[in-house]
């Protein structure tokens, strides 16, 4: 049995006459009646009766009827669905991000990304740039937000976000009203830093500005959300050095200041599974690297 058969079969069951039948298939009767034998004996059993009255469907024939327009429906709709994948236009993504990103410009990329790509269902998981490596590495991601580009060499990155680094202190402390902050002026504060284990980079990153500076950060509280290096600061238990996204959090109690030497920038990078194309992917990559 073949899809060709169950189309002939339709259009005869509509018409209940082969020479109309033929003519909307665009063919000659004699084939057509070849194929309906061949689709009777592949079903195993007469679908239309024929006699000098006409041509009418069998109680087989009605009911195979029923199954073969479903049958044709359904392949109509699975070769749709796959020309769409194929485009990019249907899928699935699992995106992962580190909390600044929500500063950074990933709502707004989002938004623009689902109106081009409505077909395609997001779903946002944070977690930190480690996380994110295994969670790639085991498929559990397609693509994810890192504040690393040291990564394994089965993935692959894009530079999307760099700024520099900005001071945050309390309100009220006496650094609170000045125009710029030195680095030095921050020696022997007690510092609020993130998590090495949650972003080695980030940490060693901040760790060796100060170095550079002529002294190492004394450090009282480690954490794994920017927000939460902030939340601490704005409640007076330290000072930090941060992206610059972080003054878009509007979290009262805390001042953010431009650092008055030039430090290396914060980076943020697309981080993605090489290997195989994912149509959904690769069409959510385009928009992110463009």
């Amino acid at each position: 049995m073949e899809f060709r058969h169950l189309r002939y079969f339709l259009v005869l069951a509509e018409e209940l006459h082969f020479g109309r039948a033929a003519r909307r298939l665009s063919i000659s009767q004699p084939p057509l009646s070849l194929n309906i034998q061949q689709l009777e004996a592949s079903v195993g059993a007469r679908l239309f009766e024929r006699d000098s009255r006409g041509v009418r469907l069998t109680a087989a024939g009605r009911a195979f009827r029923e199954s073969a327009s479903a049958l044709l429906a359904q392949a109509e709709e699975a070769r749709l669905l796959a020309r769409e994948i194929e485009a990019g236009a249907v899928g699935r993504l699992r995106i992962g991000f580190v909390g600044s990103m929500l500063y950074r410009g990933l709502p707004q990329r989002l938004r623009a990304f689902q109106a081009s790509y409505p077909g395609i269902q997001v779903a946002l998981t944070e977690l930190n740039s480690q996380e994110q490596i295994d969670a790639l590495l085991h498929d559990g991601l397609d693509a994810g937000f890192i504040h690393t580009n040291r990564v394994p060499d089965e993935l692959a990155t894009a530079l999307v976000h760099s700024e520099p680094f900005l001071c945050c202190v309390p309100d009220d402390h006496p650094l609170a009203n000045q125009a710029s902050v030195a680095l030095g002026e921050l020696r022997g504060e007690p510092f609020v830093l993130f998590s090495r284990k949650a972003s080695p980079d980030y940490y060693n990153r901040i760790f060796e500005m100060c170095a550079a500076q002529g002294f190492y950060p004394q450090i009282r509280h480690e954490v794994r959300h920017w927000l939460s290096v902030v939340s601490l600061v704005s409640q007076g238990t330290g000072v930090a050095v941060v992206p610059a996204a972080l003054q878009h959090s509007a979290m009262a109690g805390a001042v953010f200041l431009p650092l008055a030497q030039a430090t290396v920038p914060s980076e943020v990078y697309c981080v993605w599974k090489a290997g195989p194309d994912d149509p959904a992917r690769d069409r959510f990559l385009e928009m992110v690297k463009g």
